[in-house]
């Protein structure tokens, strides 16, 4: 039993963590990776020696330290939390968790839960996206941070968000060959970087890093090109190429595709929340694009609709690493405060620290607004590029795009993602939609002449990620609880 399990070792996490566990509370972290850090701040294993490096975020090394110096903070890693539960005790009704560990599966008891599990890559299905050599960004430099190796040797790079040109400066400096980075967006206009200037202060360190990347891929005679979109990956058995075309400001094609030669293409449109977990607890869930599609509703002290369960970082919105630590930070308090609260003792050094987890808040909060306005994704345009028959929709299933198509032509009445997933199983594979749902959603808008948004989300199901038979027997059995994880 611990009074906070928090799921994620992130920037959100680890400060949802580190508030409570100052405040005398015992906490859980269960994450996924080796060590803590997250998918921003992910580090090589010990054995590699070094030390980690943060970029332009100088308070990353601090709360790393402070959150595996903590002695209230008990940590479970190469763990995966694959669904909440209630249990009825003599107290009434009860938080659980269960968590897949190394050692097997583990049935948590918490009274209070912090969902901090971050972000994925958006998926983008075009012809020969599931070849062998198609990979997102954040994949290969997933590859590249933890495990020193790259994943090519001549690489293009195709998408719309700044991460790719960081991503492209990285991999040049790892010795990579940068074939050419295709940017579906324009450079930004004047009122765009009017709005930029306004959230500078503080961030000077990241603008900073966006503008050496593009200048440094510039000068090493990188080929960045604006208003291209990728259409194909070319190849049979692995990835000799792919086809560029020119787009409109609406993303949409024109002219004709050429071809560029290389044996790694990198997509990189942006992220989506990863809420599977909180939607599988029973999360309100809202809409909004700029956020990465759908987000975890939360009230001002980060809590849900679902009693105890509270949410921080890019399950609120995709917002960048700062944005995730002070949103951390602030559910972190309320979570303190409301178990002070029923332990019935004083929560006034709680309240002092939250003024200035909520200045952070606001501060970080501006910078976010406008990259995510700024790098918003055309949904339309990226799930028009699936259009073309024999196009896997759902790498899963292997459901293609005219097996959709020939969904919705059959029954009129379907008008949910949720119906067509019911009618030709995609999104019921062991990615549960992650990889689908965003372009069955969009199809079945396209089709339909609603909005994306109307079409809904694929509901989430325990265990939310695949884990085994016998890790999830455990959850029925009354001796597998665990007090540390």
């Amino acid at each position: 039993m611990v009074h906070l399990l928090v799921v994620g070792a992130g920037p959100a996490g680890m400060a949802g963590a580190l508030a409570a566990a100052d405040s005398g509370f015992d906490v859980l972290v269960v994450d996924e990776q080796a060590r803590a850090g997250g998918q921003i701040f992910r580090r090589p294993p010990q054995a590699f020696g070094g030390t980690s490096h943060f970029g332009p975020y100088t308070w990353a090394g601090d709360l790393i330290e402070r959150f595996e110096a903590h002695p209230r903070i008990s940590t479970s890693f190469r763990s995966t939390a694959y669904g909440v539960l209630r249990d009825r005790d003599e107290l009434g009704m009860r938080l659980c968790v269960g968590v897949h560990t190394p050692n097997g599966g583990e049935r948590v008891s918490t009274d209070r839960i912090l969902i901090a599990t971050g972000a994925y890559d958006m998926p983008v299905a075009f012809p020969g996206w599931t070849s062998p050599g198609v990979m997102t960004v954040g994949a290969a430099q997933s590859l590249l941070k933890s495990q020193k190796v790259l994943a090519g040797r001549r690489v293009i790079l195709a998408g719309s968000h700044p991460l790719l040109l960081i991503a492209a400066e990285q991999l040049l400096d790892a010795g990579a060959e940068i074939a050419e980075v295709a940017f579906a967006r324009a450079l930004p206009n004047m009122a765009e970087m009017a709005s930029a200037l306004s959230a500078a202060p503080g961030h000077l360190r990241v603008f900073a890093e966006a503008g050496r990347a593009v200048t440094r891929l510039l000068t090493r005679g990188v080929k960045v090109s604006k208003r291209t979109i990728v259409t194909e990956a070319v190849g049979g058995k692995a990835v000799t190429g792919v086809r560029l075309a020119n787009v409109d400001k609406n993303w949409r094609t024109v002219g004709r595709t050429r071809e560029v030669h290389g044996d790694l293409l990198l997509l990189g449109y942006g992220f989506s929340p990863s809420t599977e977990l909180a939607r599988q607890a029973g999360c309100e869930m809202q809409w909004d694009s700029r956020l990465g599609g759908w987000v975890v509703a939360h009230d001002e002290s980060f809590a849900t609709s679902a009693e105890g369960i509270y949410i921080a970082g890019e399950p609120t919105g995709v917002s960048g690493a700062e944005q995730s630590w002070a949103e951390g930070w602030n559910a972190g308090l309320h979570i303190a405060r409301s178990l002070e609260v029923e332990a019935g003792r004083s929560a006034g050094k709680i309240q002092t620290e939250l003024a200035q987890a909520r200045r952070l808040l606001q501060r970080s909060g501006k910078f976010s607004r406008v990259v995510q306005s700024m790098f918003e994704p055309n949904r339309e345009a990226l799930v028009a590029l699936s259009n073309p028959k024999d196009t896997t929709v759902c790498r899963c299933e292997l459901v293609t795009s005219d097996r959709i198509d020939e969904v919705l032509r059959n029954n009129p009445f379907i008008s949910s993602g949720s119906a067509v997933k019911l009618e030709c199983r995609s999104g019921m594979g062991p990615c549960q939609g992650r990889y689908c749902e965003s372009t069955v959603a969009g199809r079945v808008a396209q089709s339909r002449g609603a909005s994306i948004e109307s079409s809904g989300f694929f509901a989430a199901h325990l265990p939310v990620k695949p884990v085994s038979l016998e890790t999830y027997r455990m959850l029925s059995d009354p001796g597998s609880h665990s007090t540390t994880g």
